[in-house]
């Protein structure tokens, strides 16, 4: 470390940290620090992300940086296509290290464990010191989180969910839920209503600096899943207000209802869109709440839609994370059931007969973005019953969906959709058959398949998969109170009904077709 440089101190951004109120800032003043931004493609790559995704976050970067630069900061910006770039965040830092001859460099904690790892190294690399800072912009530090984790015999999101409500005030009146419930989970399950519209989300414009962002994906990464072609996602922080402001008005009031509702054609429903514009740090999420908050207060939107969607962010979005960097780096690894089918081709190419997984991928395809139920109960249920390899639904999932960054895509994945973690994460898991999807959806009466069917060639693959999973798992499961009840049905079935129900599943299997490698991570 050089003792004699008198330089700026380099403040490094991450593209998921684009936040004016950013720690790494917080202690700063423009006249003696320079803000570096780099545009790499080990970030662009090391999973082959999404197009949309890829634009969303470029377009963001830049402008950030623009707004950083009319806030009085110097902004050093490394675009992808700069013929210097190495490429890489380390490349790049010590660029600009050299460049500036800075005295030392800040950071704010990166979301990924494989970045905190990096930055461990820069500490003996680099000629500077290295600060890095918490990030302020969740809710609960991750020192508390360790703490309320510590010597519990369960971890239990519900738990973790009450304390956050008391911490923030959240729906509380004194130290009583209002409603006098904690969760009103149990009002938010209808199933789709025929003849039922939806509000259309906001389209917003591309600029100049979003034009060249899509043409530069498009050349840059034209192997790579998805189309821009419906890209509406906001780049800005006053789109992500006006998308905010939206949801609030237009559809708060009756999201949480029909929250887990799946209708053919309808990729949005109810949902809020906003996860991509607050895991890149465009919108703070307590101002999110208080304004849900506000509106039940207000009379214009039920309490069972604002605790639901209050739950999704302060709940288990903050839980999630947490979870995540009590458990790395196991949980990348995690595979408690022993789960190794590969990815099978349909899961890329939507080419399948099963009309929800179609619809999901579509989606998935079209808009970078899928809501929560078609994750868990479409995609993540088949993973699951049909025992895919983890850390290939995994890659899967963090490459595909806008709002995807390991933190918390990885705990959904591997604890909550795979009991992966053996069940850490989530008291049972996730597994339901055709039954569930046909209650929830409109996805069955146009499917191949018959959802009545339990067995054969023309039944829904979900009925069979779903005791082809109890009974290969059994000497897992079979103790879990929560799963007491299938298996004492499937234990009640006659031999001859669980032999035919074991062959259709495994005659379904064997006409899965592997996905090619590389698709997601290249070897």
């Amino acid at each position: 470390m050089s003792a004699d440089r008198s330089g700026p101190v380099l403040v490094l951004i991450l593209g998921d940290q684009l936040s004016p109120a950013l720690s790494s800032l917080a202690d700063r003043h423009p006249d003696d620090t320079v803000v570096l931004m780099a545009e790499v493609m080990d970030e662009a790559t090391y999973v082959r992300h999404h197009k949309a995704k890829i634009a969303l976050v470029l377009s963001a970067m830049r402008h950030f940086a623009a707004e950083l630069r009319e806030a009085g900061w110097n902004v050093d910006y490394v675009e992808l296509d700069d013929p210097a770039n190495t490429g890489a965040l380390t490349g790049e830092l010590a660029r600009a290290v050299a460049r500036h001859g800075a005295r030392g460099v800040q950071v704010t904690e990166p979301g990924e464990w494989r970045l905190r790892q990096a930055m461990e190294q820069w500490r003996t690399d680099l000629p500077v010191r290295l600060r890095v800072l918490p990030d302020t912009r969740f809710i609960c530090p991750l020192p508390d989180f360790y703490a309320w984790a510590a010597g519990r015999k369960e971890l239990r999101m519900e738990w973790f969910y009450r304390d956050m409500r008391r911490k923030t005030g959240l729906l509380m009146e004194g130290d009583k839920p209002v409603g006098g419930r904690w969760n009103f989970d149990a009002e938010n399950r209808a199933g789709p209503e025929p003849g039922a519209t939806f509000p259309v989300p906001p389209h917003f414009a591309q600029d100049s600096t979003s034009s060249a962002v899509i043409a530069l994906v498009q050349q840059r990464f034209s192997n790579h899943f998805g189309t821009l072609d419906n890209f509406c996602w906001p780049v800005t922080r006053a789109a992500a207000q006006a998308l905010c402001m939206h949801f609030i008005n237009k559809r708060l009031p009756h999201f949480g209802r029909w929250q887990d509702a799946m209708v053919t054609g309808q990729d949005f429903v109810f949902h809020s869109l906003l996860a991509p514009a607050i895991n890149l740090g465009l919108l703070d999420p307590l101002d999110i709440c208080r304004a849900a908050e506000a509106e039940y207060h207000a009379g214009r939107a039920p309490i069972e839609a604002v605790e639901g969607f209050i739950r999704q962010i302060i709940g288990w979005r903050e839980y999630i994370r947490g979870m995540y960097w009590l458990d790395m780096p196991g949980m990348a690894t995690a595979n408690h059931l022993d789960a190794h089918r590969p990815l099978p081709d349909f899961w890329w190419t939507g080419e399948t007969k099963m009309r929800c997984l179609s619809e999901a991928v579509r989606t998935t395809r079209d808009n970078a973005y899928a809501h929560h139920i078609q994750r868990l109960m479409v995609l993540g249920n088949f993973a699951l019953l049909a025992g895919l390899k983890p850390a290939e639904v995994a890659d899967w999932f963090l490459a595909v969906y806008a709002d995807a960054y390991e933190w918390g895509e990885l705990p959904n994945v591997a604890g909550m959709a795979l009991h992966a973690d053996g069940g850490r994460l989530a008291s049972k898991p996730y597994a339901a058959s055709g039954a569930y999807i046909d209650r929830m959806s409109d996805y069955c009466g146009s499917c191949a398949y018959k959802v009545k069917l339990k067995t054969g060639p023309q039944a829904c693959p979900f009925n069979a998969l779903y005791w082809h999973f109890l009974a290969r798992n059994e000497g897992k499961l079979g103790r879990n109170p929560r799963l007491a009840q299938p298996y004492a049905n499937w234990r009640r079935m006659s031999e001859e009904k669980r032999t035919e129900t074991l062959a259709s599943a495994d005659a379904f299997l064997a006409t899965l077709e592997p996905a090619e490698p590389g698709w997601a991570r290249q070897a």
